[in-house]
């Protein structure tokens, strides 16, 4: 029999036209969602092509077939429903209906991969990644979000909403997916045997691997270029597996198996720790730098992604920082600092609990380190002081609020405790009036005789940088809402801050330590942009030397060294150490989305999910491949199993 004969006799049967139509609508949908991802990829490649200089031009072509396996991905899962719809609806069976689900999902499904595309744009000028968990985090906070959207991405919200709908009028325009009709019509039994290999071949799609494991992200991870990895990823498919991440319970086994033993062992090593009580894994006796009667107070201000790059006493020439410098020049200031990430949850545990950054959702959101959890207020209220958490925004943002609470901070100040700001944003009130409240407590706990802790967390610099009128002298050559005039601003308050401490009653016997939390936007080519991990960081006691240091520095570390300076013998956990610990190995672990950096000295490990870690070495800011150093390697892998088990176990006490 020849093949003609062979085709003639499958034509002939009812099921052989069935399967044609239903194979051929579902092939179209396919086809659409892959135009959409292809040309968003096309467009962020022509976009980023100055990024990719140190790769060839297949090189860089190569996103775009890595992208097509991550397209394909998404659109198996988005052609499950089409599917089982064409080939098991009764043909008899409310046709209409069937017709309309069919029309319904392909135009949803096509909007919403429209959408992830043109946001990507947006998010990516200001993370330098594809949506990802922010995205997901984000979505929690509508009010804000959608104030910041109106303020500062008004016009890029304007075009995706008449691109979007554009696109449903050309939908319904040219009676897309009006066909489902006819194949809907088409005898059950012809249409049912095609529900199977239909099955097979989406099942396929979804797995694109002939391997043991179905492919993931990382499999988009082709290039040693971190754009070029960027751009052949989907941004539907970061979303949904960040968020499908967050729920789970045990994340850094994606990072790669360690013993706890071990991981252990090696964690207090870097600790420069004897092993201790499984209790409390890290608790150690820290004597003061020297005795100080009255113990003294703490002022912890945390200054909402100020990066290295903008202060002046770390190199920049533009002024933007002149009260921060010159309050510098007489405090111990760090000029290497980093931070442990790019969220303000990641500082804000740091400089709070001494902790590191951690796979999956920080400390403040996870459910076992609402309670009990190591603190400074768990530290210090035992020895008589008030803790104070001082915020300009609302507390429920990232958990906040029910976190200090919930591990010993007796006093929580948010946005409805202000009774007459003299400004408000999109995040809160005023820099000046979060500066001026925390003063004023200050002042009323020294009037009753308590000695105090506290965190004063600024929200100022954030976009879309709003900025009260007539305190500031605005940044020449740059948009009034800009990130530089931002930072002068948050300058301006901290020297009103220290211009009122210093007439006070507190200032005398007082620490104070004024940090970034993070970088104000953390970017750049390599797997983890280290320098953009650099921040200020100093603190400010009288009768404190004054001084630079210009060793490597974790946010533990500097609160750890900021403590020494109470004048109290303390018992704590804090995964950092004081810089004048004897025998101190600095060390930094850095977060960058879903990606880890452990610094320790010129080499970088780096860790990112379900790759094997690699080594790098620092050159002129950026990171050069080097030979794999198994020991740096097996040490960053050991931190980030330790922090995930201290808080699943709870032993971070």
């Amino acid at each position: 029999m020849s093949f003609e004969d062979i085709k003639t006799a499958l034509a002939g049967t009812p099921w052989w036209p069935a399967g044609r139509s239903v194979l051929g609508t579902l092939l179209k949908l396919y086809l659409l969602c892959i135009a959409i991802g292809a040309a968003g990829r096309l467009g962020m490649l022509v976009w980023q092509w100055g990024r990719l200089g140190d790769l060839s031009i297949g090189g860089r072509l190569l996103s775009l077939l890595h992208g097509l396996r991550m397209d394909t991905i998404v659109a198996g899962f988005a052609l499950l429903l089409p599917a089982l719809l064409l080939t098991l609806w009764p043909s008899k069976l409310a046709l209409p209906a069937a017709v309309g689900i069919m029309r319904g999902w392909a135009l949803a499904v096509v909007l919403l991969l429209a959408f992830m595309e043109l946001a990507s744009f947006p998010f990516f000028k200001q993370y330098d990644v594809r949506p990802n968990y922010l995205f997901v985090e984000y979505l929690r906070y509508p009010r804000e979000v959608a104030s910041m959207l109106l303020k500062d991405q008004l016009l890029s919200l304007i075009l995706t909403i008449a691109a979007l709908a554009a696109g449903a009028w050309a939908f319904f325009r040219l009676g897309a997916f009006r066909e489902a009709a006819d194949v809907l019509a088409m005898p059950w039994a012809a249409r049912a045997v095609w529900c199977l290999p239909a099955a097979l071949v989406l099942t396929g799609a979804i797995r694109s691997s002939f391997g043991h494991r179905p492919a993931n992200l990382s499999d988009a991870l082709y290039s040693a270029n971190r754009v070029a990895n960027e751009i052949a990823g989907n941004s539907l498919y970061c979303v949904a597996h960040a968020a499908m991440r967050s729920d789970r319970r045990r994340l850094a086994p994606e990072y790669g198996e360690i013993p706890m033993d071990e991981a252990y062992l090696r964690a207090h090593r870097l600790l420069g720790l004897a092993p201790s009580a499984a209790g409390q894994p890290f608790v150690r006796e820290v004597a003061p730098s020297a005795p100080h009667s009255p113990p003294r107070n703490l002022v912890i201000i945390v200054e909402e992604s100020m990066g290295a790059q903008f202060v002046g006493h770390l190199g920049d020439r533009r002024g933007l920082t002149p009260r921060i410098d010159a309050l510098a020049g007489e405090s111990l200031a760090f000029t290497q600092a980093y931070s442990n990430g790019t969220r303000s949850i990641e500082g804000l545990a740091a400089m709070s609990a001494g902790f590191q950054s951690l796979p999956g959702d920080g400390v403040l959101k996870r459910s076992k380190c609402q309670g009990g959890f190591f603190s400074l207020a768990a530290l210090l209220k035992p020895l008589g002081y008030h803790a104070s958490f001082v915020y300009g925004g609302e507390g429920r943002f990232d958990n906040m609020r029910s976190w200090f609470l919930g591990n010993g901070f007796d006093e929580f100040i948010e946005q409805k405790d202000y009774a007459s700001p003299g400004f408000v944003s999109t995040w809160g009130v005023s820099d000046e009036d979060l500066m001026l409240k925390a003063h004023r407590r200050f002042e009323e706990l020294t009037a009753a005789g308590r000695p105090f802790v506290s965190m004063v967390f600024s929200s100022s610099n954030h976009v879309p940088f709003e900025l009260p009128e007539g305190r500031i002298q605005w940044v020449e050559g740059v948009p009034k809402h800009s990130e530089e005039n931002a930072i002068r601003y948050a300058d301006y308050a901290v020297g009103r801050f220290f211009e009122e401490a210093r007439r006070s009653a507190y200032y005398a016997n007082t620490v104070f330590v004024v940090v970034a939390d993070h970088n104000v936007r953390v970017s750049g080519d390599d797997a983890v942009p280290v320098e953009a991990f650099r921040i200020p960081a100093l603190i400010h006691a009288p009768g404190l030397e004054p001084r630079r240091h210009d060793g490597l520095v974790s946010q533990p570390d500097v609160l750890a060294t900021a403590l020494r300076q109470l004048g109290l013998p303390l018992r704590y956990p804090i995964l950092g150490n004081a810089i004048d610990t004897p025998g101190r190995v600095p060390f930094v672990m850095m977060r960058f989305n879903d990606t880890f950096g452990f610094r320790r000295g010129e080499e970088v490990a780096v860790f990112r999910p379900d790759k094997p870690a690699q080594t790098y070495r620092l050159a002129g800011g950026r990171l050069d491949p080097a030979p794999g150093n198994p020991e740096l390697e097996r040490d960053g892998l050991a931190l980030l199993h330790v922090v995930e088990d201290l808080c699943r176990r709870r032993t971070y006490r």
